[in-house]
């Protein structure tokens, strides 16, 4: 029997195979653009944990099902019927995927192992979450990149305190409250991805990787020696880098979202009218606490933007925006949420202060072991 064939397995929606010493995990709900459920997160884990024992593993692929996406998040739908039966599943589902993404993020640093996300094609909220972490994350011509959770009136979360600080300037913080989609080239600028592969060498690539001989050298370099050699350069230009100076001007260095809109206001330019068209649509305290959540956590480690997202998940529950914008746009469909309150002006400090008291007092985190 073949190694490819003793190691296929499937269970509960996630596929995986190993062939030439790299374990691939494949996203198996196409029909719903592979959207993570609690059971799909907890069996990623479990894979993760068993490879990380076993020396015949030197590598691993991260991949979606179908042509269209890579992930584009959580199940939204379940966590929204979770929510209104209040029995706190929404909560472990945040606490389990982020357990998922450190886990991910630390996977090279702890078992040598470097992980491959292959997210050519759509990729948001929690499929970010689990691409970010991957050393290697290779976009293609399909991909379709975002983080929109505030137009539902969550938070950029699945670690998105962590990556969004880290991109250069305001870009960060200008993704995060405007949910903007990018593509490859875009991608590539911000660096939420390291290489660009096109789809149309994407077979060839795998080939590649399954005639790899070279496992002395190191995985590391054997990898990223066939990386290299495939990766091209996007076939369309970026956007934001003609944005940037604008991005700045109005992003940067503002006490509050108002003040960002404001300056926005200024600007007569078509970008500008659009950017506030689409805050205007979103959860006025929801942005205000987008904006700490991106400022705070550029100085923190990443386990501790980690705890927290865990803290905001709590407390944006609790504030109930997100269940009416989930419902305004994915459940109902009216795309008329009505927000507490409905406008930033009304918007309180002492209320976006509540966000950042964590509900868990000093030592009970439930992400106190990462």
């Amino acid at each position: 029997m073949s190694e490819q064939n003793q190691n296929s397995t499937r269970s509960n929606h996630i596929l995986t195979d190993v062939r030439n010493h790299i374990a691939t995990i494949t996203l198996n709900r196409p029909q719903a653009l592979n959207a993570l459920t609690h059971d799909m997160i907890h069996e990623i884990s479990l894979r993760l944990d068993d490879w990380a024992q076993e020396d015949n593993i030197k590598a691993i692929i991260i991949r979606g099902a179908g042509e269209k996406a890579f992930c584009a998040g959580g199940d939204i739908h379940a966590l929204y019927d979770a929510a209104k039966r209040g029995d706190g599943t929404e909560q472990e589902f945040f606490r389990r995927e982020y357990e998922l993404d450190f886990k991910i993020h630390r996977y090279l640093v702890n078992t040598g192992k470097p992980i491959i996300a292959w997210i050519d094609g759509i990729v948001m909220g929690g499929g970010m979450g689990v691409a970010q972490g991957a050393p290697i994350r290779i976009v293609g011509g399909r991909t379709k990149m975002a983080m929109p959770e505030t137009a539902i009136g969550l938070f950029p979360d699945v670690g998105g305190s962590f990556f969004l600080s880290r991109c250069s300037g305001a870009i960060g913080l200008y993704l995060g409250l405007t949910g903007q989609l990018i593509k490859a080239a875009d991608a590539l600028y911000t660096g939420l991805a390291s290489h660009q592969i096109s789809t149309e060498t994407a077979f060839e690539f795998d080939y590649a990787l399954d005639s790899l001989v070279e496992w002395d050298l190191g995985a590391v370099p054997a990898i990223n020696e066939i990386v290299k050699k495939f990766s091209s350069a996007p076939i369309e230009a970026a956007i934001l880098p003609s944005l940037r100076e604008s991005i700045e001007r109005h992003f940067a260095v503002k006490k509050n979202v108002a003040a960002i809109v404001a300056s926005l206001e200024t600007d007569s330019s078509d970008w500008a009218i659009n950017t506030i068209a689409t805050l205007k649509k979103r959860s006025p305290t929801m942005l205000e606490v987008t904006k700490r959540q991106i400022e705070t956590a550029a100085t923190m480690s990443l386990a501790q933007c980690f705890r927290l997202e865990l803290d905001l998940v709590k407390r944006t529950f609790e504030h109930g925006d997100v269940i009416e914008g989930i419902r305004a746009l994915l459940i109902d469909k009216d795309h008329s949420p009505h927000w507490q309150p409905h406008n930033l002006a009304s918007v309180e400090s002492a209320t976006i202060n509540h966000f950042f008291e964590s509900p868990w007092r000093s030592g009970q985190h439930p992400l106190k072991h990462l």
